[in-house]
């Protein structure tokens, strides 16, 4: 590699690492905020009828959340918005964005109006698909009806942070989650006793999170000289911005809906399995996306405005070096958690979750699924990252073939697996399909010429392999010293008794851990160190 490369990849990590360290401690927040949530959830619904209902209700407006709302702003509106910034030098320019703003806006709120509209109405033709009796669903139609109107109000949240996302502004949308896990956390505690059930509780929570998660981003958008107005929906549908965000959203809408589709699908198979099922598959999934939530979301969205703009000004060696080094972080975050995660994972699930209606085999269900979970946590994150590269160059198909395939892969192996492993085989199907769609993105990828797939590939391997045998060596002295501290500190309370065992474990870990990073002399440790030293 020539010195003016070696120069441009070092660039490029000290980049993301300086943008990625503040949204990532708002994300930290925000993920242990969200598990105190799910911590809330187990204390007053454990993996009860109640805590299936709930969890069911509002993973309906989520879908929807994730397939329009999400979807739409990472895929085409931020590409279409950064483009229409850099014609803001003349007033034709600045009023050409405006135009695209309100129109945006305005097909949003229509949309998602009609979309909320609607699955209020037919909420329970909706929730026949995960209830085979239709007395036992009584609940959940009320708890969705209640939640439905979390798609519009978190549909506007999104399309705020779209435009602050894109202006290089991380921070308010960073800190959003937190107030709206504050806010159902506070409104479970506090409404509880006087709601029929603590599931309604939450799901005004909810409603009222979201709400709050679009009003508190409003004044950074306008403080940065944009307006929130309407337009007439025929100036909206035909705004030449919103006509190309469609253009983009269309064949991604398919394969996001193959990523939906698996969660309704496999949510049916748990809800029909047996009841608390849904529930643990979920309180597994929180713990998933804690992890998630830290490194491969936030660094998904530092990336994309940046990867946008190398493929746009053919900058493609920088292209290539900030993904290299985005998929090297992810592994070295995901692989060793995979590893202690798995060590550990019964003694961190009975430490978060149990007690109250969380009981003894709650804690079992949730174990078992994890442990499957865990697994593919990798390729998740790996999949998180590889994804903005296509939409960033405005390549929307090769990712949603990739999501059918992912789709495809997940329902046939959920479907054959749920009969005999229940819980345990839906969980591993999903960490066979993610593996599945990192295979195909990385095959897709190699047709982008520009992209240097081989070499990303090649360092890509080289690295997690460094990194898993590292993490090998770390959990052994933990598998052989557990049984030791939770017996020493198994006579103390719950947060004694599993807290003390797992602060400990996870310091050898992590201590031998950095010691062999050290030893190798690892880019990323060395990177990481020389951006504290510049801070102090």
């Amino acid at each position: 590699m020539s010195t003016s490369q070696k120069n441009k990849e070092k660039n490029a990590q000290n980049s993301l690492l300086a943008k990625g360290i503040s949204l990532s401690m708002l994300t930290l927040v925000s993920r242990v905020l969200g598990l105190a949530r799910e911590m809330t959830k187990a204390r007053f619904l454990g993996t009860s009828a109640f805590s299936d209902a709930f969890g069911i209700a509002f993973m309906i407006p989520n879908l929807f959340r994730r397939l329009f709302a999400e979807n739409s702003i990472s895929v085409a509106f931020i590409p279409t918005f950064k483009n229409h910034l850099e014609e803001c030098g003349t007033s034709e320019g600045k009023q050409k964005t405006q135009d695209f703003i309100s129109a945006t806006f305005t097909l949003v709120v229509f949309l998602t109006s009609i979309f909320v509209i609607a699955g209020i109405i037919f909420a329970p033709l909706i929730l026949r698909i995960f209830y085979a009796d239709k007395n036992s669903m009584e609940e959940a139609v009320v708890l969705t009806r209640i939640m439905f109107p979390y798609l519009f109000v978190i549909s506007v949240a999104a399309f705020f942070q779209g435009i602050l996302n894109g202006l290089k502004i991380f921070s308010p949308s960073g800190f959003t989650p937190i107030l709206f896990n504050i806010i159902v956390i506070s409104s479970t505690f506090i409404l509880s006793r006087f709601t029929a059930n603590p599931a309604r509780a939450m799901a005004i929570g909810v409603i009222s999170g979201g709400t709050i998660q679009a009003l508190f981003q409003l004044p950074f958008v306008l403080k940065n000289n944009w307006k929130i107005t309407f337009v007439n929906l025929k100036k909206a549908f035909s705004n030449e911005g919103s006509k190309k965000v469609f253009a983009l959203i269309g064949p991604t809408i398919i394969g996001m809906a193959g990523y939906q589709i698996n969660d309704i699908v496999s949510s049916a198979l748990a809800a029909r399995a047996g009841e608390g099922i849904v529930s643990s598959l979920q309180y597994s999934l929180r713990l998933q996306e804690l992890i998630l939530g830290i490194c491969a979301v936030t660094i998904g969205t530092v990336i994309l405005p940046d990867l946008t703009g190398f493929a746009k000004k053919n900058l493609w060696e920088n292209f290539n070096s900030l993904l290299i080094q985005s998929i090297k972080i992810m592994a070295l975050i995901a692989i060793p958690v995979t590893f202690y995660s798995l060590a550990m994972g019964e003694n961190i699930i009975t430490l978060i979750f149990a007690g109250g209606k969380f009981n003894s085999e709650s804690t079992k269900m949730t174990v078992e699924v994890f442990n499957f979970h865990i697994a593919g946590l990798f390729f998740i994150a790996v999949n998180r990252i590889v994804s903005p590269a296509f939409y960033a160059q405005q390549n929307t198909k090769s990712p949603t073939i990739a999501g059918l395939i992912n789709f495809a892969v997940n329902i046939a192996l959920a479907s054959i697996l749920s009969i005999k492993f229940k819980g345990k085989g839906i969980a591993l199907a999903l960490t066979i399909a993610s593996a599945a769609n990192t295979l195909m993105l990385f095959i897709f990828l190699r047709k982008t010429k520009s992209i240097h797939v081989g070499n990303i590939l090649k360092l890509t391997v080289l690295y997690a392999i460094k990194i898993a045998a590292f993490s090998v060596i770390a959990v052994v002295p933990v598998v052989l010293t557990k049984n030791y501290f939770i017996k020493f500190f198994s006579r103390n309370p719950r947060i004694i008794s599993q807290g003390i065992p797992i602060f400990i474990t996870a310091t050898i870990f992590g201590a031998i851990g950095l010691a062999l990073l050290f030893i190798s002399k690892d880019s990323l440790l060395k990177t990481a160190f020389e951006k504290i030293s510049k801070q102090k």
